[in-house]
């Protein structure tokens, strides 16, 4: 394959990608419930499937973002009562993380509104094209997961 070939290739799989996630976000946060974003889902949804406390600092490495911008997200979350940020019990100057039980409903909630989109997305679609798709998108995440 010739290196215009390959550029048009990287071009044109990238330019789907990228449009592929931003309708798919728009649509999925037309659907949460009301005062719900898509960062609040995906961090509710993360400590419930996580089973433990997790720091703030854990937290914005999971989803590469800045300190300051997790922060933000968990006071959000603090102040609707979707979470427990306090102190950790072996050492005071960091803080921990869990998902209240009032998280855990709105997560569910959360949940119940969006999946029957995505449910629709890959019945469409198809099933065998996208258990076919799902390896390729991994290894993309792992190779940009790796210059991180």
């Amino acid at each position: 394959m010739t290196d215009q070939t390959t550029d048009n290739l990287s071009v044109a799989l990238f330019s789907e990608m990228f449009m592929a996630d931003q309708l798919a976000r728009n649509a999925l946060s037309k659907a949460l419930p009301k005062g719900m974003e898509l960062s609040h889902f995906s961090v509710l949804n993360h400590l419930a499937h996580a089973g433990e406390a997790k720091s703030p600092a854990q937290l914005a490495r999971a989803f590469h973002v800045t300190r300051g911008a997790m922060t933000n997200t968990l006071n959000k979350l603090e102040w609707a009562g979707h979470v427990h940020v306090h102190p950790d019990w072996d050492d005071a100057r960091r803080k921990q993380v869990t998902i209240s039980p009032a998280g855990r409903k709105a997560r569910d909630a959360a949940l119940a509104a969006i999946s029957p989109i995505i449910a629709d997305v890959v019945r469409t679609i198809g099933v065998d094209k996208v258990r076919a798709a799902l390896p390729v998108l991994r290894e993309v995440r792992a190779r940009f997961d790796e210059q991180t």
